[in-house]
């Protein structure tokens, strides 16, 4: 399935067969065009540069939730990346040429595959509970666990930098 790349680290056990602190609940899926984890975009930048829009269905018993999200031009969508090895604590990105820590990444492979994804609403119907966004970078049939409406004036750090990216 993910074959361990030469200076990634597993852990000892996995988490996935560990006993949990606590639950979680699907609020909904996500229906994307990305299929096959080799075709899904790295990021969300790289999903808007592929286009191809993608559709959060809410299921009925959490449809009252969207009530005032109408309006936002933005949603945050925390996914659980549930085909996502959680045992490896260093990774080696493909594209990297150093190993880092799992909580210096952004890949979905980690001890609590939480995904983040900020998205442009397109549209919403509560009654449906479709949102539809401008883009995803996650895989067709991905679990939803929260949606949060976006508030630029919190949620937005213009000065924010990265190691090697941003001065």
């Amino acid at each position: 399935m993910f074959e361990q790349r030469e200076g990634e680290i597993a852990l000892t056990g996995d988490p996935a067969t560990q006993s949990f602190d606590a639950s979680l609940a699907y609020i909904g899926r996500i229906a994307s065009p990305w299929k096959l984890r080799e075709d899904c975009p790295k990021n969300m930048n790289a999903a808007r540069e592929r286009g191809g829009g993608a559709t959060v269905v809410v299921d009925a018993p959490y449809r009252p939730g969207l009530a005032g999200l109408a309006g936002f031009s933005h949603v945050v969508v925390l996914s659980w990346f549930e085909q996502a090895p959680r045992n490896l604590i260093v990774q080696k990105p493909r594209h990297a040429s150093d190993a880092k820590g799992v909580f210096a990444l952004r890949s979905p492979a980690r001890p609590n595959p939480v995904g983040l994804h900020v998205a442009r609403i397109v549209s919403l119907d509560i009654e449906t509970g479709r949102i539809e966004l401008d883009a995803i970078d996650a895989l067709d049939g991905t679990p939803v666990i929260d949606l949060k409406a976006y508030f630029p004036s919190v949620d937005a750090f213009p000065d924010a930098t990265r190691p090697g990216k941003d001065s």
